[in-house]
């Protein structure tokens, strides 16, 4: 049987962070997508992305590297196995909200 969390995960509760975990947990393990290709999916800013990604990064749910691509400098970013994990807990403390909502 599945553990259900009590509550939503503070970090991935935010609806930015939210959008930002849940399109990297589309990919598949091990993926990266490229910082101006994930900005310009969720439409936000670079500041407002980097600020965010910086907390799921502080949390251990995604892994930034940063590189170079000739003198151009590159970011790629990764949903990490302790990040898919807590979505995992997210989806399912939510779904038992949810299902608690309906009486």
């Amino acid at each position: 049987m599945t553990r259900v969390p009590e509550e939503l995960d503070p970090v991935i509760h935010v609806p930015a962070r939210l959008r930002v975990v849940a399109s990297l947990a589309a990919m598949g393990r091990g993926d990266e997508v490229a910082f101006p290709k994930l900005r310009k999916l969720l439409d936000m800013t670079a500041g407002n992305l980097s600020t965010h990604l910086r907390k799921l990064e502080d949390a251990g749910y995604v892994r930034v590297t940063k590189t170079h691509e000739g003198r151009t400098p590159a970011t790629y970013l990764a949903l990490t196995d302790t990040g898919r994990t807590a979505f995992a807990d997210y989806q399912a403390a939510l779904m038992g909200l949810l299902k608690g909502a309906q009486g």
